[in-house]
């Protein structure tokens, strides 16, 4: 069973997604404030998904995923209440995969879950628990890089695992299939967000400045993803694909 941890100040809030998403098969955990929020996450590693909103007491939210994203890549939705972009670049650049404004209804929330873990497991008709299928099963090879479809990891050229959102896993994904060719943001959009997708100016700009950051700041790295002027953004390295084997 999929297990989501809803983090709100707001009780009612909590109540009424634990009811929503509980029927919808899913497992949920509540917490009330970021303290809280760790707790659950070191006792239940069984987290697949964070709900997250942006304003609690304490700590926010946009820290409290900064901090999430130092050693872990569960995916995160960030609630917020505030509508303009600044708030949601400032979420995507912290490492949150998605957004929901406040007030939402439901079942936009449980429609951009949905599409976190279709991106992830690159099959929209795959649940999340559910095994690759075997032609997705590919390992991408590129500058002593290695990115496992079915393991869900990049490696380093010294072999240390880097943590990738399931955003920045997508993305990294769509530019070692089509290597030295110009992708347009629109691409890229459809390719990481699918059809649940809104896109606003910046998104997908963020997303690459956060992935190239993680590729090229290794020392002697290659500027593996270059911008082309006023058509997208290109691969610029070979990739070598082989089929993943236990």
């Amino acid at each position: 069973m999929t297990h989501l941890l809803v983090v709100d100040d707001d009780t009612d809030i909590r109540e009424l997604l634990t009811d929503f998403l509980t029927q919808r098969g899913y497992r949920v955990s509540v917490a009330g404030s970021g303290s809280e929020m760790f707790s659950v996450l070191e006792q239940t590693p069984s987290i697949d998904l964070v709900i997250l909103d942006v304003i609690l007491p304490g700590e926010d939210g946009l820290s409290l995923c900064r901090r999430l994203r130092e050693t872990s890549d569960t995916p995160v939705i960030m609630l917020t209440a505030v509508t303009n972009d600044a708030d949601k670049i400032a979420g995507l650049e912290v490492g949150a995969d998605d957004y929901v404004e406040k007030p939402f209804n439901p079942r936009e929330l449980l429609a951009r879950i949905k599409a976190i873990f279709r991106r992830a497991s690159g099959n929209a008709q795959t649940a999340p628990s559910e095994k690759l299928e075997p032609e997705q099963n590919q390992t991408y090879s590129f500058a002593g890089w290695q990115l496992s479809e079915a393991r869900m990891e990049l490696r380093s050229p010294e072999k240390v695992i880097v943590n990738l959102s399931s955003g920045e896993f997508a993305l990294l994904r769509s530019f070692l299939k089509h290597p030295q060719t110009v992708l347009s943001r629109d691409d890229l959009v459809s390719a990481t967000r699918g059809v649940q997708a809104i896109a606003f100016d910046r998104s997908i700009d963020i997303q690459i400045s956060r992935l190239r950051r993680k590729l090229e700041g290794h020392k002697g790295n290659p500027q593996l993803i270059k911008t082309v002027r006023g058509q997208g953004y290109i691969f610029t390295e070979k990739v070598a694909i082989s089929r993943y084997t236990k």
